[in-house]
């Protein structure tokens, strides 16, 4: 009887202890659980950290090229109206010479000729000025018509240009920096009423046959 009392009692023991051991290993591996997910929550937050400063970053230099680009706008457009208001020396030059030169009690006088070669040289001078800051006079005469560049005034009967050839310039354009300042004022070739029809006629006769 004796006996069988210490053998359920070591059976309970037994179990006992393989309870225990169960437990500990269920707290064990919470623990391992809990670590694991703290792990994992603080690799996402460094994640999210690193991608705010990412965005912040490209936030930063995107707002740096928008004031670069704001700046360089302003200077430009700035330089831009400067220069449209400066071409207007050189057609008060262009007019008062044109002036003097029409003057019939001037012409052919020493008088004439020498303000004409000071108008001259202050002509060269201010083109100059204008060609160091990148401000440069479109050429006209004698090229084909170009309605970036040029603006037609009127049209020229001449037979012995391409019609649309620029053969009059009646004031100068300019552009600044490869952007046009001004559009020259031009005049254009075209054919006469009588050669315009005959050309019409031959090309009706070519498609005809």
């Amino acid at each position: 009887m004796e006996k069988e009392q210490n053998q359920t009692e070591v059976k309970n023991a037994t179990d006992e202890k393989e309870k225990n051991t169960e437990a500990e290993s269920s707290v064990n591996d919470e623990k391992d659980i809990q670590e694991e997910s703290k792990e994992k929550t603080q690799e996402e937050k460094i994640l999210e950290l690193e991608d705010k400063l990412a965005r912040t970053f490209a936030e930063m230099e995107n707002q740096r090229r928008r004031f670069e680009k704001e700046k360089e706008d302003a200077y430009e457009y700035g330089g831009f109206a400067f220069a449209k208001e400066a071409l207007n020396l050189i057609d008060n030059l262009e007019r008062s010479k044109q002036i003097l030169s029409n003057d019939e009690s001037l012409k052919n006088s020493e008088a004439l000729k020498k303000t004409l070669e000071h108008f001259d040289i202050i002509n060269k001078d201010l083109i100059s000025v204008f060609s160091k800051n990148n401000i440069k006079p479109i050429e006209s005469l004698n090229k084909k018509f170009d309605p970036n560049l040029h603006q037609a005034m009127m049209e020229i009967e001449d037979n012995q240009k391409e019609p649309g050839t620029i053969i009059q310039e009646i004031q100068k354009g300019f552009t600044i920096k490869d952007r046009l300042l001004r559009p020259a004022l031009v005049g254009v070739a075209k054919k006469t009423e009588d050669v315009a029809q005959k050309d019409e006629k031959n090309k009706d006769n070519l498609e005809n046959k």
